[in-house]
Order: C-alpha cells, then sequence, then structure tokens
C-alpha cells in the first residue's frame, strides 16, 4: 500500500513537470525566424558561345575614283583625254559565312558575297591632238565575288538591341566583260571591243550596325559597311582600223557603301531557363 502511494507520487510530479516545461519550449520556439526560402535559380545570361552559321543580302552604292586609260599598243602611241563621264552603277548582293563568338562582346566570321552585274562606262575627249574633236564612249559590265575576315565587337545589349562595329580583309575577284567602243563626233562610226578578263585585288572593310534576339539561337541583323575592292580591269580594247591605239581600262579604287540584312543562326545555343517565381516569404509572428 505504501508502495503504491510512492508511485503515485512520482507519476503526479512528473505530470507537474511536463506541463510546466512544454509551454516554456513552445515560446522558445515561437521566438525563432522562419525559415528563408530557397534562393531563386540563376537567370540564363544573354550569351550562346560557340560556332554560328550567318547568310546575308543587300545593296551596295558603288563608286570609282576615276578610270585610268593605259596604252598597250607596240609602238606605244601616245594618248591624252578628258573624262567627261566616268561611273559604275550599284550592285546587289547576296553571301553567307561561318563564325565564332568567343565571348558576350567578341566574335569573328569568314564570309563569301556574290555581288551581280553592274555596268561601266567612260566618255571622254581625245586630247592627244588638240582640237581634234573626238570622243570615245567604252561600256562593259562586270560582276565581283568578295572574300573578308572580320571581327566584330559587341557593345552591350539594350532592351534587346546590340549595337556593334568591326572590321575585315581579304580579296576582291572582279570578271569585266562586254567592252566596247564606240566613236563620236570626228570620231564618229568608229568601233572597238575587249575581250572578257579578271582580277583579284585585296580588299577591306569597315562596319557598323544593330543586332537583335528574335529567338535563343536566331539574331537578325541590320548593317552598314564601307567595302573597299580594289581595281577592276578590262582586257585589251581595239579599234577598227591600222592606225587605232590598244587600250586597258582600268577602273580604280571600287568603293560600295552597302546596306544589309543578316540572319545568324547559333549552333548548339543553350534553351533559356523558365522564370521561378517564389511566394514572398510569411509574416514573423512572435507569440508571448
Amino acid at each position: 500500500m505504501r508502495r503504491r502511494s510512492t508511485l503515485s507520487a512520482w507519476a503526479r510530479s512528473l505530470t507537474l513537470l511536463a506541463g510546466v516545461g512544454m509551454p516554456c519550449l513552445a515560446q522558445a520556439a515561437d521566438l525563432l525566424p522562419p525559415p528563408p526560402p530557397p534562393p531563386p535559380m540563376a537567370e540564363p545570361i544573354d550569351f550562346a558561345g560557340g560556332w554560328y552559321l550567318r547568310g546575308d543580302a543587300g545593296w551596295g552604292d558603288l563608286e570609282l575614283r576615276r578610270t585610268e586609260a593605259i596604252d598597250v599598243s607596240k609602238p606605244p602611241k601616245p594618248y591624252d583625254y578628258i573624262a567627261h563621264q566616268d561611273k559604275v552603277g550599284s550592285q546587289f548582293f547576296v553571301g553567307g559565312g561561318v563564325g565564332y563568338q568567343f565571348n558576350p562582346w567578341l566574335r569573328f566570321d569568314a564570309t563569301g558575297e556574290y555581288r551581280f552585274q553592274t555596268k561601266w562606262h567612260l566618255f571622254a575627249e581625245d586630247t592627244t591632238v588638240p582640237n581634234t574633236g573626238g570622243y570615245n564612249l567604252t561600256k562593259g559590265k562586270f560582276d565581283s565575288v568578295v572574300g573578308l575576315v572580320n571581327g566584330y565587337v559587341e557593345l552591350g545589349t539594350f532592351h534587346g538591341f546590340t549595337p556593334f562595329v568591326g572590321a575585315g580583309v581579304g580579296v576582291a575577284h572582279h570578271m569585266f566583260g562586254g567592252v566596247t567602243d564606240h566613236g563620236y563626233g570626228n570620231y564618229f562610226g568608229g568601233y572597238g571591243f575587249g575581250p572578257a578578263k579578271s582580277k583579284t585585288n585585296f580588299a577591306w572593310a569597315a562596319h557598323a550596325g544593330v543586332a537583335y534576339a528574335l529567338s535563343h539561337n536566331v539574331k537578325f541583323e541590320l548593317a552598314y559597311r564601307y567595302l573597299n575592292m580594289g581595281d577592276a580591269e578590262t582586257g585589251v580594247v581595239t579599234c577598227a582600223g591600222p592606225s587605232c591605239a590598244k587600250t586597258i581600262y582600268r577602273a580604280k579604287e571600287l568603293e560600295s557603301h552597302d546596306v544589309k540584312v543578316g540572319l545568324r543562326y547559333l549552333l548548339g545555343a543553350p534553351a533559356p531557363l523558365p522564370p521561378v517565381d517564389y511566394p514572398p516569404p510569411g509574416p514573423l509572428v512572435r507569440k508571448y
């Protein structure tokens, strides 16, 4: 009987201690701040390094510095002239290439393009002998193939637009044909022609433009380019008659002011991660 009373006393003591301790533990837990929310996933950056393919098309306002007439007669015949008209037409062009994006601000590519046929003509007065009153209209056509290695610096991205500048070096291959020569004034009725001829020159370019990302791996470009294509040259133009001179015409310093559009396709560009919205943490509640 006494043992049972002792056990009952111990049980009442433990129950009392548990009742006193639990509220203290609960109040201590209420004082702790809520756990922090999980860290947000990193947003994808607007950069996909590596190889890309490109295609371009455009129009060029073509100019020449001057046309030089070179006498190749044997024996040489003196020939002086005043150019009254000396010009070339514009050119449309299409091209493509492959490049590599090294980092978000530097890329390089190698491009090739075909520039469609354009017209050239020189209307000149013969001044070899004073007051000859003789004129020559020399005409022809040429098309061109241009290959360049280019480097670009991208100047940052603003609202999806990325301006850039660049420069390139390479070669220009001109194919000159259909050259004829007609006499006017005191030379009326005179006629000459020249065979086709090709010439390859050093070429260089300067670029400025802006790109816009249509998707994570396709970018649209609108750009201006200054292109220097060196010289184009005719075959030997020979007129009908035993006393006629033989002349090569060289269109010097062909320069084009190009406006072009293009697309760049980035190979293996990573797809952007979808944005993740986490709910804001709840208010801090303290219980006393």
